[in-house]
């Protein structure tokens, strides 16, 4: 079966947005670890009756256990702003695949007619 020049530029488009909405999903899993790892590091500070340290960079600083919860917070509710985000892109883009996979998909089904 031939295939006209827009039809592949259809398909390229295709790849190119299915592609996109791959690195979407990657972005969106490795800041639901980074969240994962804040919240449980809320929990242990939370739950710690001594000290608190945090780590920067390649050294580890005693911290007050409250300025460390909030900055902890804080980070979680950026984090949870970010995944949001990405959700909001990340569906805009699955509908234009879905778009996109159905034009092709008539564009295929009247040329074999």
């Amino acid at each position: 079966m031939d295939i006209d020049s827009e039809t592949e530029k259809k398909i390229s488009d295709l790849q190119f947005l299915e592609q996109s909405l791959q690195g979407f999903l990657m972005q969106k899993q490795t800041i639901q670890m980074e969240l994962n790892e804040t919240n449980n590091a809320i929990n242990e500070v939370k739950k710690s009756k001594n000290d608190v340290y945090k780590v920067i960079g390649n050294i580890m600083l005693k911290s007050d256990k409250e300025s460390l919860l909030k900055e902890l917070e804080e980070k979680k509710n950026l984090l949870d702003l970010r995944i949001k985000s990405l959700e909001k892109q990340e569906k805009i883009l699955d509908e234009k695949v879905e778009k996109s996979k159905k034009e092709i998909n008539e564009i295929i089904n009247r040329k074999k007619k």
